[in-house]
């Protein structure tokens, strides 16, 4: 069950989204026993953001919530870069100007139950 929420300071396109979504469909997979199959991609666009008390200069804050625990270390810094780079590359957001939040619980809801 994984979501990555997107929240960026500047306006998307469908094309832009659909290309995030397929970089973060890539990305997933570095979770083990994860894919696209479960991937949920909700964005907000055009939100102020202000990083260092300025908002002058595009940004994001990314969401990644996973079902599960225990993933090794690498595996959220591989997705580190290949989240960074697609919004770097479809967005012009800047990787330094970029927070990533990881949370991973076993305690999911999902067609009136839980998992």
């Amino acid at each position: 069950m994984p979501v990555i929420h997107t929240h960026v300071s500047v306006p998307t396109t469908p094309e832009q989204r659909n290309a995030l979504k397929a970089a973060y469909g890539k990305a997933i997979t570095a979770v083990p026993g994860k894919t696209e199959s479960w991937l949920m991609c909700p964005f907000e666009d055009n939100m102020p953001i202000y990083f260092a008390g300025d908002d002058s200069k595009p940004a994001a804050y990314v969401e990644v919530n996973i079902m599960g625990g225990n993933t090794p270390r690498s595996v959220w810094e591989q997705m580190s870069r290949e989240i960074m780079g697609a919004l770097e590359s479809e967005l012009g957001i800047a990787q330094d100007r970029t927070y990533i939040r990881y949370t991973a619980t076993a305690d999911w809801g999902w067609n009136g139950g839980n998992f």
